[in-house]
Order: structure tokens, then C-alpha cells, then sequence
């Protein structure tokens, strides 16, 4: 259980740090590596499919 959670918290907080890295680039450079500003929240979370 406790093992679940601690996963849990690492996964989210690895989100986060994908989520803010990726808002912080410009639509041009999401452009250049063929991303959209609508697709970051699922390349953070490890679901995009390109």
C-alpha cells in the first residue's frame, strides 16, 4: 500500500516537472519537435501516440 502511494507521488511529480518544462517553450519550438500547445498535457503523462 504504501509502496503504491509513494509511486503514485512519484508519477504525479514527474508529471508536473514534464508538464511545466514543456509550458515554458514557445509555439514555435513545441512546432519544431511536432507538438501543439493541446498536446502537452498528454506528453507529460506518457499517452501521446505521434
Amino acid at each position: 500500500m504504501l509502496l503504491s502511494l509513494i509511486r503514485m507521488i512519484q508519477k504525479l511529480r514527474e508529471y508536473h516537472r514534464n508538464f511545466n518544462e514543456l509550458s515554458q517553450l514557445s509555439d514555435r519550438e513545441l512546432a519544431d519537435i511536432g507538438l501543439d500547445r493541446s498536446d502537452i498535457p498528454r506528453v507529460a503523462s506518457g499517452q501521446y501516440k505521434a
